[in-house]
């Protein structure tokens, strides 16, 4: 799915297993889930997994991907990427640098959002926005959640470019369905775009960021990417 959403210089695996093998870890990785809990070890070691496949798919060798602060993959030199994992889907996405500047994606439940949580997440505006669309014939298209991951891949496109944290209400989306002819019949399948006008601004990325997202047997996926030419685009 996640590959559906993102250009072809992009190289994407996922999987919709909650385990991996024993042995698929490298020993630095295994040394970081010594103390972890069984699944966070199994969502580490099946995006871990996911990660060694995308680099195969860009003619490089699998190594260990370890991670910074806030959980940021420290990728081979000269790639860049993102990991995402929530129940029944991990995947990653890598492309060299000379291809994109930053990448991010996210995958979540295509369940609303648990109580309270959608008004720490959204800005007013944003609630104001998706309020029509969920009446207006959107069936049982949970936008809260789908605003959210998109939230996710957004600030995962910004975070490795500019090194500074990024809040939930420091990015103002709309959000945009559209027609799913290709949806061959998946349940609950839809898809569209979405514009992040970001209210925290540096010189490293546009003040907008656009991506896709798509929604596929109870998973939602989001992307971003932004080009290493964007001010020559007029944008990401």
């Amino acid at each position: 799915m996640i590959e559906r959403l993102l250009p072809d210089d992009v190289s994407c695996a996922a999987t919709r297993e909650e385990t991996v093998p024993d042995g698929t870890l490298f020993p630095e990785e295994e040394a970081l889930m010594a103390r972890s809990v069984a699944k966070r070890r199994n969502d580490f070691a099946t995006a871990r997994a996911c990660a060694r496949r995308a680099m195969a798919g860009l003619g490089l060798p699998p190594v260990a991907v370890l991670h910074g602060h806030r959980g940021k993959p420290l990728w081979p030199e000269g790639i860049v990427g993102s990991l995402t994992h929530c129940h029944g889907y991990r995947a990653a996405a890598l492309a060299r640098e000379q291809d994109v500047l930053s990448l991010g994606i996210d995958a979540e439940p295509h369940a609303p959002l648990p109580e309270g949580v959608r008004e720490l997440v959204t800005l007013p505006a944003e609630r104001e926005r998706i309020g029509p669309q969920a009446e207006e014939g959107s069936g049982a298209l949970h936008w809260d959640r789908v605003l959210f991951s998109a939230k996710e891949s957004v600030f995962k496109t910004w975070y490795p470019v500019t090194g500074v944290e990024l809040d939930f209400v420091e990015a103002d989306l709309t959000m945009r369905q559209e027609s799913d002819p290709g949806g061959g019949g998946t349940p609950g399948a839809a898809r569209g775009t979405f514009t992040a006008r970001l209210l925290l601004t540096d010189p490293a990325l546009p003040t907008t960021l656009r991506g896709r997202w798509r929604i596929e047997d109870g998973v939602i996926a989001t992307a971003v990417l932004v080009r290493p030419n964007w001010r020559e685009e007029g944008g990401a």
